[in-house]
């Protein structure tokens, strides 16, 4: 028996288990589990992490974790019945929170099930601040942790804590007027995820009101029952009239709100809006229509007088960001502006004239991650290493930046109040995301989360390699590429490129993957290719503003420029290229086969937009003008005009019910391509969403994988 167990042990050893392939059963259920919302407490001495259903508690100074109670039990107690506002279409990016520290550090705010509860974080009991049969949306506790202010059926409401009265602050609202609540296409186009703010003396309330009323109707229509039902949703379509905004400031025990005078406000976007420190004043971001001029408007909170503190103009466009913090005093300002073309951050005084640099170079400043004014330091992440990459640093009074970041790849980074410590999520093209806790001078002092190394152990994941190279005209380009499994240099494969390619949105990092789509295509003889072409994001405003006015020239010439160097590699078959993408990228997979026929043997186009007329005003506008003003740039940028250029396979994928891309856009390219005598693959799922999610998510990517098999083998 000894010499049986002995010989065993060395089989297992001298043979390990053969990894598995990745297939699309791979993919289901494979997440790793990733660190949910981090909290710090008022003091920075303890962290507050909702990971799944459990809230827990770690002490910085003992190093130690330990849950606080499941947040289940808050779910099971809540009474609200879920209710859809404003058609039931309210935008996935309103950022509500679910859970809030109260001053004193001891206690939680936590919103479960349209409920809102008090949790004792040292005891681990609660109590159930509300009990109503509606939900409390979008929860804010006041700074002094007095007073609860929530939204209720378009109009905003205060609780006192102490007493749990309720003073109803707004009157007027319905489904066409929302007071402290957001439209569709602010939080989608601005990033604005909320639509009021308590003031710092917590006695008041600054709130938006929108008059949706104006704002175009699309009817939208569920077909899944019995009868079919209307659910019409507000979508102002470029060219057609936006909401009317207004800003108000409301007293904390009721009362008349006062309306602020911001100037002309008809065809004007107000962007982001701000408390100064005294509670006297607000300053308001108000850009115009076409967003290529932003003034910052300084306002009195008691008269709603204001004047305009500071003006940019763009050529092309100005990206606002939350890069914006106003310094204790007021009298200063910390402000992200592109006007050298990459994002920096200055300091301005108070009239907006005295702008002083805090960064510069031929990088981009990605976010505005702490103002430390005791140690008069600022933290921010940017791609000073690298496109590629995010790095943590800070710069002093002196101008000396310091990198605070070692590890190569992508930082993600939540700062503690006092500075001293800080929350680091990171990973590489290479190595799974980590989660640790770092001290002032980014030294590890405690690992909150472990990469997940089960995928990597189970399944054999093809490495991803990331590529520069250079363009006709000598551009620089970033790409990653994945090989086929066992690749042979000598062989010639097909090859998918996948596309995304729209302004912001940067494809190409440094961060870790792990199984995906991609890598199923890989496991079956594919080589996987994708390029960030010019237009895109992290690169400056320069890169990105060559779309200004037309869509998909520039971008389709960058990646067939990405196409020659990928054939120039010498194990890619040149008859067999494909191209995949979603939403912009959808709309790019048919700029491709569309003009550039030749090139691509067949493509997957993912919820394409083909009329920038029929995509939303902030975001369309922004890029290409309004339609009346540029006719001939929203014609040469629409496929439909060349559906008769088809020569690959097309198949055409998309949720009837979107409510981003409309499913109106795919529909008049299916008209299009059969009056031109074009044949088509067509997948339709009856989502609410964007994206194919759950059962239909599987049915799409297994019909996909189907498509490329048989077209580009």
């Amino acid at each position: 028996m000894v010499r049986f167990s002995i010989v065993f042990l060395v089989a297992a050893v001298v043979v390990p288990a053969q990894r598995k392939p990745v297939t699309l059963d791979a993919l289901a259920g494979q997440a790793p589990p990733l660190m949910g919302t981090v909290l710090w407490s008022p003091d920075g001495k303890r962290i507050a992490i909702e990971q799944g259903n459990n809230l827990q508690l770690i002490d910085v100074g003992t190093r130690s974790r330990r849950t606080v109670l499941s947040l289940s039990a808050l779910t099971a107690s809540a009474t609200a019945v879920p209710a859809a506002e404003a058609f039931g279409w309210e935008n996935r990016r309103v950022s509500e929170q679910s859970l809030q520290w109260l001053p004193d550090g001891k206690r939680m705010l936590a919103a479960r099930g349209g409920d809102v509860f008090v949790i004792q974080v040292d005891a681990g009991g609660y109590q159930q601040l509300t009990a109503t049969p509606y939900a409390e949306r979008d929860p804010k506790l006041s700074p002094d942790g007095k007073k609860l202010a929530y939204r209720h059926n378009h109009d905003l409401y205060v609780m006192d804590l102490a007493s749990r009265g309720i003073t109803r602050l707004t009157k007027d609202g319905s489904l066409s007027l929302l007071n402290g609540e957001l439209d569709w296409v602010y939080p989608e186009e601005l990033q604005l995820g909320t639509a009021y703010w308590w003031a710092p003396d917590s006695q008041s309330i600054a709130y938006m009101q929108f008059d949706i009323s104006r704002e175009m109707v699309h009817p939208h229509v569920d077909m899944l029952g019995l009868y079919a039902k209307l659910e019409p949703q507000r979508f102002p379509k470029a060219g057609t009239p936006n909401a009317d905004v207004r800003l108000g400031v409301v007293a904390a025990k009721g009362g008349a709100t006062r309306w602020m005078d911001l100037g002309e406000m008809r065809d004007r976007l107000l962007a982001r809006v701000h408390w100064t420190p005294d509670s006297k004043g607000l300053v308001a971001f108000r850009l115009n229509r076409v967003q290529n001029e932003l003034h910052v408007i300084g306002a009195e909170a008691a008269t709603g007088r204001s004047k305009v503190a500071m003006e940019e103009k763009d050529p092309a466009w100005i990206n606002v960001r939350d890069d914006f913090a106003m310094l204790s005093k007021g009298e200063q300002a910390i402000f992200g502006s592109e006007r050298t073309g990459y994002r920096h951050l200055y300091l301005v005084g108070k009239n907006g004239k005295e702008l002083r640099p805090i960064t510069s170079g031929e990088f981009e400043v990605t976010e505005l991650v702490h103002v430390d004014e005791a140690g008069e330091r600022v933290f921010y992440l940017s791609t000073e290493e690298s496109p590629l990459e995010r790095h943590l640093y800070v710069v002093g009074r002196d101008g000396q930046r310091r990198k605070l970041t070692k590890e190569k790849g992508t930082h993600a980074v939540e700062m503690s109040p006092n500075a001293e410590y800080w929350v680091d999520t990171y990973s590489s093209i290479s190595e799974p995301s980590r989660t640790v806790l770092r001290d002032a001078s980014g030294n590890v002092v405690m690992t909150l989360r472990e990469p997940s190394m089960k995928a990597r152990e189970e399944y054999e994941i093809l490495p991803t390699s990331l590529l520069s190279f250079k363009g006709s005209d000598g551009t620089l380009y970033y790409a990653r590429l994945i090989k086929p499994v066992n690749f042979d240099a000598a062989k010639k494969y097909p090859a998918i490129v996948m596309v995304y390619g729209g302004p912001h949105a940067q494809t190409v990092k440094d961060s870790y993957a792990g199984l995906s789509w991609d890598q199923v295509l890989a496991h079956r003889g594919f080589v996987i290719w994708q390029m960030d072409n010019r237009g895109s994001g992290a690169r400056g405003h320069k890169w990105e503003s060559v779309v200004n006015r037309e869509f998909g020239k520039q971008e389709l010439a960058d990646q067939l420029e990405g196409v020659q160097y990928l054939k120039s590699l010498g194990f890619v078959d040149e008859k067999r290229i494909g191209i995949h993408g979603w939403s912009y990228g959808g709309y790019m997979t048919l700029v491709a086969l569309l003009r550039a026929p030749d090139v691509f043997r067949a493509g997957i186009s993912g919820a394409p937009v083909t009329d920038w007329r029929h995509y939303d005003t902030i975001y369309t506008e922004r890029y290409m003008g309004l339609p009346e003003g540029n006719a001939e740039g929203y014609r040469k940028s629409s496929p439909l005009h060349y559906a008769g250029n088809l020569k690959g396979k097309l198949m055409l994928v998309h949720n009837y019910g979107d409510d981003n891309v409309l499913y109106q856009h795919n529909l008049q390219m299916q008209v299009e391509l059969q009056k031109a005598g074009k044949h088509f693959d067509l997948l339709v799922y009856p989502q609410k969403s964007h994206g194919v999610t759950g059962a239909y998510g599987r049915h799409m990517r297994e019909a996909m994988t189907e498509f490329f098999e048989r077209h580009l083998r």
